[in-house]
């Protein structure tokens, strides 16, 4: 798959004039139309951006680009969980209006630990270039997220394409940027998406089992509350101030066998849940 998108993508590449490549600016002043033009470059013809993005010029502008993708994936997930579309929603219980805060901070922390491991591989694989050169190439593939968003409403479909289209970028980094082999970007880069499809459809599954025992859970414990031994004790010790001491003492008493009742039955429900979860 890598080799076929490589071809397809260089051949366009080359056909492209100067003239129409956006390549992101090295002055410091923030700009909203450029930031859309170097996400449209890498998302349309990452061949051609890649090509000729500057290695140079500081990391202001590539933080300023994962923050803004990251704040625009925020509020598309936002948007879908409100509807109970999108991987916010089904394994987080709703994204919460924090995480057009959090999202953009998560996201340029895990973009230095991304471009970090980055490095050692291009570096292992042969590469001169310094670590600015790994973040600029990790930052700007980051004009996926808004569009991974949308894309990971289609179960596990959706996650292993958003892991291919990240490596492939990676990969045609690999051979714009760095100017590395492509028959050892290749062997490098699909072992890497092979791992990480994987282990994203291990994690995706759990997650989806973990949603699922989660609301069970909790429809029991609602249940159990309005209609079960503890909330029939809860309800009966809210008139305790009109009770004589010895009826006082009988409710406490149902009371606490119902606490006990509802704790034993929760910690059954989630015993059972942690066995089904493990792996087959």
């Amino acid at each position: 798959m890598l080799i076929i998108l490589g071809n397809i993508l260089s051949i366009r590449g080359i056909r492209m004039s100067d003239e129409t490549q956006h390549t992101p600016s090295n002055n410091s002043g923030f700009d909203i139309n450029q930031v859309i033009e170097t996400a449209k470059q890498v998302i349309v013809n990452p061949v051609a951006f890649y090509r000729s993005m500057p290695q140079t010029g500081g990391l202001a502008n590539p933080i300023i680009f994962v923050a803004v993708m990251a704040f625009a994936t925020a509020v598309i997930g936002f948007v879908l969980s409100l509807i109970g579309l999108g991987g916010f929603n089904r394994f987080g219980g709703g994204f919460s209006i924090f995480g057009l805060v959090l999202l953009p901070i998560g996201a340029i922390i895990g973009s230095f630990i991304g471009a970090a491991i980055l490095f050692v591989i291009w570096k292992l694989m042969g590469s001169d270039k310094d670590f600015e050169v790994a973040y600029r190439c990790l930052a700007f593939s980051c004009a996926l997220l808004p569009i991974a968003t949308v894309i990971q409403v289609i179960p596990y479909l959706g996650g292993a394409i958003q892991t291919l289209w990240g490596v492939f970028l990676m990969y045609i980094a690999s051979l714009e940027v760095h100017k590395l082999k492509a028959q050892t970007a290749q062997i490098v880069f699909g072992i890497l998406a092979f791992i990480l499809v994987v282990s994203g459809f291990q994690s995706e599954r759990t997650a989806r089992k973990w949603s699922s025992y989660a609301d069970r859970i909790s429809a029991e414990t609602q249940r159990n509350l309005k209609e079960g031994s503890l909330g029939k004790a809860i309800e009966s010790m809210q008139d305790v101030e009109n009770m004589t001491p010895e009826e006082a003492g009988e409710q406490m008493g149902e009371f606490l066998k119902g606490l006990e009742d509802f704790a034993k039955g929760l910690e059954q429900s989630l015993d059972e849940s942690e066995t089904e979860v493990e792996p087959e």
